[in-house]
C-alpha cells in the first residue's frame, strides 16, 4: 500500500479527463489529486458519484483517460479499461454493502484472503486494531448499528489494500454522534495508513473537517479546486454552498465528563471549552460540532454574560461571500465563524485583529455515543 509520505512529490496520485454522458446531463471533467484527502464536492446531480464510479471502473467513461499512480486504467488510445478488480483501489459507498450472509470478521478477511501474499501490505490485525473491531468480530452484520456496519465496510475496503481509497457519501446515512466516530476513525487511518483517499461530500463541513484539497463540481464541471478553507468561499461556489448550516468539525478531549446537572469541559485547539451532554471518560478523543453562525465576536473581552465560553483567538482570514462573510479565527487550531458585513465593519475586523469569541454551551455538541 503506497504511504502518503512515499507519494508525494512523485506526481499526481490520480489524473484524469474525462466525458460521461446519461440523458439529460454529461460530466465533463478534468483534474490531478495529490496525496492525502481530495474532496469532491458539489449538490446532488453535479456529477460527484458518477465520477468516481468512474475512477473506480464501475462505470466506464464515453471518452478520455483516467491515470492512477501513473498507471493507465482507462484510455481511448491504445483502448484501456482495466475492471476495478484490477484498480488497486476499495471502494467506501453509503450503504456499506457487506455480504449479509457472512461475520464481520469474514465480511473484513474476504478481500484479504484473496490477495497474493506479495500484495498484502497492511494485515487484517492492524486495520481491526485501529477501527477498534475486536468486539465485534464473531457478531452477524444483520445486527450492527449504522456506525458499526460503515467501520466493518471501511476495514473490508482497507483489507484490500487499496493504492487509494474511495468514499461516497460515507456519512450522510448516520446520526450526528456517530458521524463524529466515523470522522475520527478516517482521520486515524490517514494518520496511521497514509492511504490517500477520495471523498465525495455535499457537506461543507465534512470537507473542512476531512480533506486536504477540494475539487468542486456544478453540472457536471470542475468550477474551482484548490485548500478547502480557500476554495469554499470562491465566489463562484458561494451559490452551491448551504453556508447557514455550516458546522465547525473539530478534534477535541474531554477533561471532565457531564455528571447530573453539572455541564462537561471539553479542550478544542488551545481553548477549554464548557458544554452539556459530554460523555466519555477524561482523557479520551472526540469530535466536536459548533455551528459558524452560533460564535460572537467581540473586539474586546466582554463582561457579565450568561454564555459559558468567552475565548481569545485571532482572525485569519475574512471572506466576503454573497450576504456575509466567513472569518477564519485561530484559538490553536483554525475555527470558521459566520458574520454580517455591518458587523465586520462596526467591530473594524481585518485579518491579524485579536478579538474573543462568545460560545454558548448548548451550541456546543460532543459527537460521542452515549
Amino acid at each position: 500500500m503506497p504511504r502518503g509520505e512515499e507519494v508525494m512529490g512523485t506526481g499526481p496520485l490520480v489524473g484524469f479527463d474525462v466525458v460521461k454522458d446519461y440523458p439529460g446531463f454529461r460530466l465533463e471533467c478534468s483534474a490531478e489529486f495529490r496525496a492525502g484527502v481530495t474532496a469532491v464536492f458539489g449538490k446532488s446531480g453535479s456529477g460527484k458519484t458518477t465520477l468516481l464510479n468512474c475512477l473506480s471502473g464501475i462505470e466506464r467513461p464515453d471518452e478520455g483517460r483516467i491515470d492512477i499512480l501513473g498507471r493507465r486504467v482507462y484510455g481511448d488510445s491504445p483502448p484501456t479499461h482495466l475492471p476495478p478488480e484490477r484498480r488497486r483501489i476499495g471502494y467506501l459507498m453509503q450503504e456499506g454493502c457487506l455480504f449479509p450472509h457472512m461475520s464481520v470478521a469474514h465480511n473484513i478477511s474476504y478481500g484479504h484472503r484473496l490477495l497474493p501474499p506479495g500484495r498484502r501490505t497492511v494485515g487484517t490485525a492492524e486495520i481491526i486494531s485501529l477501527l477498534e473491531l475486536t468486539g465485534l468480530l464473531e457478531r452477524p452484520v444483520a445486527g450492527l448499528s449504522g456506525g458499526e456496519a460503515q467501520r466493518v465496510a471501511l476495514a473490508r475496503a482497507l483489507a484490500s489494500c487499496p493504492d487509494i481509497l474511495l468514499l461516497d457519501e460515507p456519512l450522510s446515512a448516520l446520526d450526528a454522534p456517530m458521524r463524529g466516530v466515523i470522522i475520527r476513525y478516517l482521520k486515524a487511518v490517514r494518520a496511521k495508513l497514509r492511504i490517500p483517499m477520495v471523498l465525495v461530500s455535499h457537506s461543507l463541513s465534512e470537507v473542512l473537517a476531512l480533506a486536504d484539497e477540494a475539487l468542486v463540481l456544478s453540472g457536471g464541471r470542475a468550477i474551482a479546486q484548490g485548500p478547502p478553507a480557500r476554495v469554499l468561499v470562491d465566489p463562484t461556489v458561494g451559490a452551491l454552498a448551504d453556508y447557514p448550516d455550516l458546522e465547525n468539525l473539530l478534534d477535541g478531549r474531554i477533561v471532565r465528563p457531564s455528571e447530573g446537572p453539572r455541564s462537561g469541559v471539553v479542550r478544542v485547539g488551545a481553548a477549554d471549552l464548557e458544554a452539556p451532554d459530554v460523555h466519555g471518560r477524561a482523557g479520551e478523543e472526540t469530535t466536536v460540532a459548533i455551528g459558524a453562525a452560533d460564535i460572537i465576536v467581540s473586539s474586546v473581552r466582554p463582561q457579565g454574560l450568561s454564555a459559558r465560553n468567552v475565548v481569545a483567538a485571532r482572525v485569519t482570514g475574512l471572506h466576503p461571500v454573497g450576504v456575509r462573510t466567513v472569518a477564519y479565527c485561530d484559538l490553536g487550531v483554525s475555527i470558521a465563524v459566520e458574520l454580517s458585513p455591518g458587523a465586520v465593519s462596526e467591530l473594524q475586523l481585518r485579518e491579524g485583529s485579536d478579538i474573543f469569541l462568545i460560545i454558548k454551551s448548548n451550541s456546543i455538541k460532543v459527537l460521542s455515543p452515549g
